[in-house]
């Protein structure tokens, strides 16, 4: 939020991102020794602005935006002011300017403060062409002159896709972790709660915003039961059903029956029809496999992709058995593509598990772990390679 508050005082992502580490390490070394202030935020805005102003009067090319920060245009401790502030990041960074690629990267970068790793993470990229990718996005802002503001009306719907690709991939970064922290960054997947709220505020009868609203409310439901005190991983069929929020399944139920009513259908919709079968099971038993397969299937008609047949793939094993899941698994493989996602030889490590085939089982158990993950799934995949060695 702080660097959404400077770029709109200053229009330079660089400049708001520069002051406001400088801000966070000062306010590291000073609240150890002094205390932390009442106001935390209004100190490190004042301190960041401080840091401009001093970088701006070394450099006369910033001399026009100085006044902007000797007396600001706004008060930011005002909560619509910081949703603003918030919401002119995001469309600034989702700017039709840039590669789709380069407006979710650098969303996730600014306005998320994700790693360059963890977004590499996400789009399946090494962390090198990651950083390069982010580089260009910038420079683009920078050569452009890209505005960090809401689009009027009529031009909000020209941004959504990306806008709403960047808040999946927030909650999916925040809901299973891809670096070695905790399994599950409720910060994280807050925000991407809130941030979907925000636009579906702005959009309110678009129904793949409220798909995906509808999405992460009922994914987001299981947090409570997804570890257990110990901070293990709890897989969806051994969770204690009974810890899941259901005022959040019923918002979900709600956000989704929104979204069906629309004309228009998409992935998210589809996805959130998935969620929705999970969260209405009682027991793992009572959950319609038939029926998550049947959307599988028509999603993979519309959002074609490996990780899309990949989970129908598993859905299709909890259907019709270990060994017609595998074989669609080992489709996958053969094609390509998914070699370095963990995912797919924890889901083959699985199957073969089922079916017996210990030494195959240990293998795939073994190429997971090889390629990382988070602490809490690694000690998942190290108990379960125990059992099959």
């Amino acid at each position: 939020m702080l660097v959404a508050t400077l770029v709109r005082d200053l229009g330079d992502l660089d400049l708001a991102e520069d002051v406001a580490q400088e801000a966070f390490t000062e306010a590291a070394a000073r609240w150890d020794a002094d205390g932390t202030p009442d106001r935390p935020g209004a100190w490190l805005l004042t301190t960041a602005r401080r840091r401009a102003i001093d970088q701006m009067r070394r450099d006369r090319r910033f001399a026009d935006r100085l006044p902007l920060l000797v007396d600001p245009p706004a008060e930011h401790d005002d909560e619509g002011a910081r949703v603003d502030d918030q919401l002119a990041l995001i469309f600034g960074c989702c700017h039709p300017s840039l590669a789709p690629d380069g407006q979710i990267a650098l969303t996730l970068r600014e306005v998320c403060g994700l790693s360059t790793g963890q977004i590499a993470s996400a789009f399946l990229t090494p962390e090198a062409t990651m950083a390069k990718r982010l580089v260009r996005a910038k420079s683009k802002i920078r050569s452009a002159g890209v505005p960090f503001a809401v689009p009027t009306p009529e031009r909000l719907p020209e941004r959504r896709e990306a806008v709403l690709h960047v808040i999946y991939l927030i909650f999916t970064e925040g809901h299973t972790s891809s670096s070695d922290t905790p399994l599950l960054r409720g910060d994280l997947c807050d925000e991407a709660r809130w941030l979907v709220e925000l636009m579906a505020h702005l959009l309110p009868d678009d129904p793949e915003v409220l798909g995906l609203a509808a999405l992460l409310s009922f994914t987001d439901a299981r947090r409570p039961a997804r570890m257990d005190a110990a901070g293990a991983l709890i897989l969806l069929e051994d969770q204690d059903r009974g810890l899941w929020d259901r005022e959040l399944i019923a918002r979900g139920q709600s956000q989704l029956a929104r979204a069906l009513s629309q004309t228009e259908s998409g992935p998210y919709q589809l996805q959130a029809a998935i969620a929705g079968q999970h969260a209405i099971a009682e027991r793992p038993e009572d959950t319609d496999w038939r029926m998550i397969v049947g959307l599988y299937r028509a999603l993979a008609q519309i959002a074609p992709s490996p990780v899309v047949e990949l989970n129908r793939a598993v859905a299709v094993a909890k259907l019709d058995g270990p060994a017609a899941g595998l074989e669609l698994l080992d489709a996958i493989a053969a094609e390509g593509g998914l070699e370095d996602y963990r995912y797919l030889h924890a889901a083959r490590a699985d199957l073969l598990r089922r079916l017996g085939r210990q030494p195959e089982a240990a293998a795939a158990y073994e190429r997971a772990l090889e390629l990382g993950g988070n602490a809490s799934e690694r000690d998942f995949l190290r108990a379960r390679l125990a059992e099959v060695s």
